[in-house]
């Protein structure tokens, strides 16, 4: 006799977990690898990896639109992937090559894509939260119906550019989503010994911004925050908070020790495992079955491997590089009488 399959209720659909599934794992094979041609020294500077919280860029994506910009810190590889870069772009960057994203010029922390609307890739610590708010104010100026995602992580609520840029974004209505990707550790400070506010939501509430915490492990649960948020700011009724409550399996940089914490916690964060739940929701409604999963499998291998052979065999920028996008050109767009 046939099994009989009982499918588990979702109000998404089997193209949107495949979708998903496939986003995530990309995000995840890529990262990994990226870690093994570190290690290799194929990769210099400093190196920020984004496996465990893959289900933060997944909903994000799914839930705005195309001309929508995004913008984030130093821990930036899965972003523009996860909006349809081609990760062989990101490797050559990552490994200074001209073929990559940024010329080269960039490395790990400042990955760009203006065609993907991808606006960095930051590395100074909250630098990004009021340069999320100026490209917010930019749409509503313009007169568009965009709007900007800026993310941050949750050492970088610290900096005091936050609480300006909250105050602007709710006086002048700005549309802009701010995520807190809470991991729970700065570097290797967690968020109890860095303040007597571990809600991190909360922040936003003094400026009666609207604010909610989020699971970040779960790909559903971003999207509907994020679509909410959106609506909102759409509407012209201003920003919101989420924080999104994630975790990274892999240390602060390629360089963290993690003596911070217990390899019982990562453990039990693993078995969160956000891409594992996206596939165990596909599996009980069978929509997918393992030679698709196989194929998948495979399919985003032959993504990874194609990065990195197209980061080996591209050149290094030619010298005459340091001097190109330096200034805008033909000059400033605004002249000061």
């Amino acid at each position: 006799m046939a099994k009989t399959v009982t499918q588990k209720k979702t109000k998404f659909t089997q193209q949107q977990y495949l979708k998903w599934y496939e986003s995530m794992l990309l995000m995840r094979k890529f990262e990994e690898k990226t870690g093994q041609v570190y290690v290799q020294q194929k990769i210099k500077g400093f190196c920020h990896l984004y496996i465990g919280q893959e289900a933060i860029v997944a909903g994000t994506v799914s839930a705005t639109k195309k001309d929508d910009k995004h913008i984030t810190a130093y821990r930036d590889h899965a972003h523009p992937i996860g909006l349809g870069l081609h990760p062989k772009y990101v490797m050559a960057e990552m490994y200074a090559k001209i073929t990559g994203c940024s010329k080269g010029k960039g490395g790990s922390m400042h990955i760009f894509s203006k065609e993907h609307n991808f606006v960095g890739g930051h590395g100074i610590v909250g630098g990004q939260i009021p340069l999320g708010a100026g490209i917010a104010f930019a749409e509503k100026y313009k007169g568009t119906d965009n709007l900007c995602v800026c993310s941050m992580g949750d050492g970088a609520v610290r900096q005091g550019a936050l609480h300006e840029a909250f105050n602007m974004a709710m006086t002048w209505k700005l549309p802009v989503i701010f995520i807190i990707e809470n991991n729970l550790y700065a570097m290797g400070t967690s968020v109890e010994r860095t303040s007597n506010v571990h809600d991190l939501w909360k922040l936003g509430l003094a400026y009666d911004m609207p604010s909610k915490p989020v699971d970040g492990l779960s790909v559903e649960a971003v999207h509907e925050a994020i679509e909410e948020a959106a609506a909102r700011a759409r509407r012209g009724d201003g920003p919101t908070l989420l924080e999104m409550k994630t975790y990274r399996y892999k240390g602060h940089s390629m360089s963290d020790a993690q003596t911070y914490r217990t390899k019982d916690e990562v453990k039990e964060y693993q078995e969160q495992d956000p891409i594992m739940k996206v596939l165990k929701i596909l599996q009980e409604n069978n929509w997918i079955n393992d030679k698709e999963i196989e194929a998948i499998d495979e399919k985003v291998k032959a993504l990874v491997d194609e990065s990195v052979k197209f980061a080996e065999e591209s050149p290094y920028p030619d010298p005459s590089e340091l001097y190109q996008d330096v200034y805008s050109e033909p000059g400033y767009p605004f002249i000061i009488e």
